[in-house]
């Protein structure tokens, strides 16, 4: 009897605990993946406020997908599902709220502005937008990517016609086609031009400032991390994620 007594009461307590375990709450954003569309000129400066996001939100994971702007809204016009989209262009912000894809009062958060880069050492001899490019191989983004839309715009206030060898739909295409030496110039981002170090050489454009491209954040409609998401609209807009945007080089 006593031994029937005593197996009785262990199970209660176990019962109990396995009870309280159950209704206890999961640590905060236990296992939750934030998922971000980014345009890809703010990789690798999303990437360092991800993880500053992770670090203050433990258990939480910050994934990226960084492409064109205008592939991003294709992306999430076709489904694809995301908690936060950043696009370089006001253009592409606005196509993604005219289809019901963003939530109320996208945000402006940063400024870039374009540049020639040319190979380490500068092999070809460019001098900038002029007839130094004449035969020469430059790549540029193609129309509708917010870099190859201002870069339009920049050519047609100069006054000039390019003539370029390749049309990328992500600028940090571009970027690398020069660093490798597949292109003699291209035209990129500032930012994209101080990511490259010194793998490339800057040769800045006059005018540049008339095809400044005005970048804006905001949550997606359907995110099911809507508060995580604010959050993280709020990191990028706010003192830190500025400070890290403008040690990239970006407001120019």
């Amino acid at each position: 009897m006593r031994r029937g007594v005593a197996a009785g009461l262990a199970a209660g307590l176990l019962l109990g605990a396995t009870l309280l375990t159950a209704c206890a709450p999961a640590p905060s954003g236990s296992g939750t993946t934030l998922v971000v569309f980014a345009a890809s000129s703010l990789n690798p400066t999303f990437a360092t406020l991800g993880r500053e996001f992770e670090a203050a939100h433990p258990g939480v994971t910050v994934t990226f997908s960084f492409d064109g702007s205008a592939a991003l809204v294709d992306q999430l016009k076709a489904g694809a599902p995301a908690d936060v989209f950043a696009s370089a262009d006001t253009a592409n912000m606005d196509k993604a709220g005219t289809a019901g894809l963003i939530g109320d009062g996208p945000a402006q958060f940063t400024t870039n502005s374009l540049t020639l880069i040319v190979p380490r050492g500068n092999p070809a001899g460019i001098t900038g937008l002029d007839e130094s490019l004449d035969g020469r191989k430059l790549v540029i983004c193609a129309d509708g990517v917010p870099c190859g839309t201002a870069t339009r715009k920049l050519a047609a206030a100069l006054g000039i016609t390019l003539e370029p060898v390749s049309e990328e739909t992500k600028v940090t295409d571009v970027r690398t086609k020069v660093e490798s030496g597949q292109a003699d110039a291209g035209i990129v981002y500032v930012t994209d031009a101080r990511a490259s170090g010194t793998k490339v050489e800057t040769l800045p454009i006059t005018g540049a400032d008339t095809a400044r491209n005005v970048y804006l954040i905001g949550t997606v409609t359907a995110s099911t991390q809507a508060t995580l998401a604010a959050e993280f609209v709020a990191l990028v807009t706010g003192e830190l994620g500025q400070q890290a945007l403008k040690a990239a080089g970006f407001g120019g």
